[in-house]
Order: structure tokens, then C-alpha cells, then sequence
């Protein structure tokens, strides 16, 4: 099969208009949440501990790191945009492989805006073809890759920041397939640093990776053809398994952007059935956790998997644990930002409940499921089947609650007015002249030093 060449075929030969207006409804949807993650994100210790160690390396200063005054050269903006809008683990989710598709794509083609200006339709478009690259390579390796150990979001996440970047560079076929075969080789990251900073660092690293390749193959620098699908290549390298038509089937007809999801909690999204129905439980109960004797899960196994740690020390560990994320979620009603804190995850309360928080995988469980058991200490107890979590396919969160948790993240750092603008330019983003207008007004105005 020639999978990288019908891949970079498409890539550079698709026509914008033949995109469905559905689906660019959702690219919008998908880049208005990953703005409000990095801008959300961008005073994380993580990014400050980033930009400490990297400031002093930047190139010419020409690219925004959302939501803060410094700018760095397009290859180290792009890295760090790709790490706040993760830091939180609130972006967005390709639910059929758990990708978190727009980090290392947008983060790519926004810093190379800033230096290469592009109209806002050139824009997302190529954020969509990006978008199909990442999502189709992953659809073909999962889930073989994802369970040996490879964080599906870094080692994809290249071959869309890649395709994104050269369709915007103007990549010929040939290039582009070089790019990919580029990207290939630089495809990585390991689902051991769950729970770190290194987590975020994988859709960044991603994100600069395929920048590279792209700018790389527009210098005639080349790779093989089949960086792909060669039996030395991505698919047989770093996985078991594969189907490599998941690549080429229906290219150009289907589109795995429309199947994008979005986070209504700050955590591992296995978790979210179970933060679901334990706040629904807690609220139609008026549950104190005093009350509460012990609290079963009946889940899926990934949960136990990637979110199994049961005495997280610090917020991003408790992101990574069933058994904190359904205790502060208790306690809070709540599981945004705020519940991952390191005060929060070593709050007396929780870490009390959490010790009487159990779960176990149950044949049959799908991923957006969960069967909840509460027991009270008066004897009563409670049960909860949560069929599909609230944000997925099938309950998808509203362009209301996009907006609300995009003002939620940003509003430490932008005022009420600068989010609601930064919100529209978003939702406009198909009709800017020019994309990088979004970067800039990430900004907040006293950082740039506006009175």
C-alpha cells in the first residue's frame, strides 16, 4: 500500500470548499477549546518552568506564547503553546484513539501565522487536513501502540503538526511525503510520564517536530517515501498491529475532526464517567462525604490502567487518579482546574474519601461508562449507571458550555472583555485576513503594556 504518498497526495491537492460547513463548525469548535486551554494554562509552574530553561535559546522573537508577554522564535512557540494548552489535560480528545488532536497541530500553524501570515480560511483548513493526518495514523496503530506504552498524542501528533505546516507552506507532493516520512522519524513519547510535565511536553514536542519536518521538506531535504507504512517504518516499528487502510479508506469523504470531543472535567478522560455520576448522584442526593461509607466503580480497564494511582501527591498525579478525581468531584460537585491543585489533592477530606473509594474492571463497561455504588453510613445505598459521559459523542458539551469553560480558564488571565473578544475571533477564525490576529489578542493588554 502507498500510504505515505496517497496521504501527502491528498494533503496537497484537497480543495477548502470541499469541506463540509459541519465540519468546520467543529475545527472551530475544536480551536476555540484548545485556545482556552493554553491561555488558561500559560502561568502553570510547568510553563514557567519551560520558559526559564528555554527563553535564552529563542531565535528571532517572532511568535506568541498564548496569553503572555514573551515571544520566541516560531520553533519554540510552537513547543510551548503545545504544552499549555495540555498542562491542565482539558483540550480536546479523538475518542477512537484518545488522541488530543488540535495541541500539536494549532500550535504548529499559529506560530508559523506570526512569521508567514496567512488568511484565516488558508488556516483552517490546514488545521483540518492536520487534523485528518494525526487521526488516521492513529486510527491505524491503535490500539496496539497506545497499550505497549507510546502517548498516542506526541507520536501522532507529529504527522499532523507536519501535514498542517506544509499544506500552509505550500508543500509540493513530493515534500510533503518527505515531511511525513520527517515526522516519522521523530515520532515520540511515553505514557510513563503521565502525571508529569513531561506529559504536556509530548503535543509541544510534537508540534515543534512537525513544524521542522515541514520546513525541512520545503528545503528539499529528504526522507524515505514510505515513512509510514515501510516494514522499518512508523506503523511496524511502533506497533503490533495495524490496519493501514484506516489511512487511505474514504479519504476525503469522511473526516475525523467531526468526531472531536471536549473535556467538561480537567483530567484523563477514562475518568469522566465516573466524575459524571458521582456529581449527579451528589447532587440529586444533597451527599455530604461524612455520609458516605464507600463509593465501587465498576469501569472500564483503561481506567485502572492510565488513572489508578490511589495516593496522588500532587495536582497533575491526581489527574491520573480515579480515586481522588471521584472524591473531589464529591466533595466539590466539581472537577475543573481547581480540584487538581496540590492544596486539594492533600486536603484531609478528600484524601479521607478517597480511601473508601474502590474500582474494578466489569466485562462489558465501554470507555464512556460507569456503574456507581454509593453506600451511607444510615444504610441507604445509591446506584448510577452513566450510559455516555457528559462530553462525548453522544452528549456532547454546547457551544454555551465551550464558552463558559473557555471564560472559566481565562479569567485569570484576560479580562471579561479581552476572553469575550479573544472568543469571537475564535468562532470567526474560517474569516480573519489574518490568523495570527488570534495570538495577539491572547494577550492581555498589560502585558503588552496597554494602560
Amino acid at each position: 500500500m502507498e500510504v505515505t504518498s496517497t496521504l501527502a497526495r491528498f494533503i496537497v491537492g484537497h480543495h477548502g470548499a470541499d469541506i463540509p460547513e459541519t465540519v468546520r463548525r467543529e475545527a472551530a469548535r475544536s480551536f476555540l477549546n484548545w485556545v482556552g486551554c493554553a491561555v488558561g494554562g500559560s502561568r502553570h509552574e510547568t510553563v514557567e518552568c519551560a520558559l526559564a530553561a528555554l527563553n535564552g535559546f529563542s531565535g528571532p522573537r517572532e511568535a506568541t506564547v498564548l496569553g503572555r508577554s514573551e515571544r520566541l522564535d516560531i520553533m519554540l512557540a510552537a513547543l510551548m503553546n503545545g504544552i499549555t494548552s495540555h498542562t491542565f489535560d482539558f483540550d480536546d480528545t479523538h475518542l477512537k484513539t484518545v488522541i488530543h488532536p488540535s495541541g500539536p497541530v494549532a500550535s504548529a500553524i499559529l506560530a508559523l501565522a506570526e512569521r508567514s501570515p496567512v488568511s484565516g480560511a488558508d488556516f483552517l483548513h490546514a488545521f483540518i487536513l492536520g487534523v485528518e493526518a494525526e487521526c488516521r495514523i492513529g486510527n491505524a496503530v491503535y490500539p496496539s501502540h497506545y497499550d505497549v506504552g507510546w502517548h498516542i498524542t506526541g507520536t501522532a501528533g507529529v504527522f499532523g503538526a507536519a501535514a498542517a505546516a506544509g499544506r500552509l507552506l505550500g508543500l509540493t507532493e513530493q515534500q510533503m511525503a518527505w515531511a511525513l516520512g520527517i515526522a516519522a522519524t521523530q515520532s515520540s513519547g511515553l505514557r510513563e510520564m503521565f502525571g508529569t510535565m513531561t506529559k504536556p511536553f509530548h503535543p509541544g514536542n510534537a508540534a515543534r517536530n512537525g513544524l521542522l519536518a515541514a520546513l525541512l521538506a520545503k528545503a528539499n531535504f529528504t526522507s524515505s517515501n514510505q515513512g509510514i507504512e515501510a516494514p522499518r517504518g512508523f506503523a511496524h516499528v511502533l506497533a503490533s498491529e495495524r490496519d493501514l487502510s484506516q489511512i487511505t479508506d474514504r479519504l476525503g469523504e469522511t473526516w475525523e475532526i467531526a468526531l472531536n470531543t471536549y473535556k467538561p472535567f480537567a483530567c484523563g478522560i477514562v475518568i469522566h464517567p465516573a466524575i459524571d455520576g458521582c456529581i449527579q448522584l451528589r447532587n440529586e442526593h444533597q451527599l455530604a462525604a461524612a455520609q458516605i461509607e464507600s463509593v465501587a466503580l465498576k469501569v472500564h480497564p483503561l481506567v485502572l490502567e492510565l488513572t489508578g494511582k490511589k495516593a496522588p501527591q500532587a495536582g497533575l498525579e491526581g489527574k491520573f487518579s480515579v480515586y481522588h478525581s471521584v472524591a473531589a468531584a464529591i466533595v466539590h460537585g466539581a472537577a475543573g482546574e481547581e480540584q487538581y491543585s496540590d492544596a486539594v489533592v492533600r486536603d484531609a477530606r478528600i484524601m479521607s474519601l478517597r480511601d473508601r473509594v474502590t474500582a474494578v474492571v466489569e466485562k462489558g463497561v465501554h470507555e464512556d461508562q460507569v456503574y456507581v455504588t454509593i453506600r451511607l453510613k444510615d444504610g441507604r445505598v445509591l446506584e448510577k449507571f452513566v450510559e455516555h459521559a457528559v462530553g462525548s459523542v453522544d452528549r456532547p458539551m454546547t457551544d454555551a458550555q465551550l464558552e463558559a469553560k473557555f471564560r472559566s480558564l481565562a479569567q485569570a488571565v484576560l479580562s471579561a472583555g479581552e476572553a469575550d473578544r479573544l472568543i469571537r475571533l475564535c468562532w470567526d477564525i474560517g474569516k480573519l485576513k489574518d490568523a495570527a490576529e488570534v495570538a495577539r489578542a491572547s494577550v492581555p493588554a498589560a502585558a503588552r503594556g496597554v494602560p
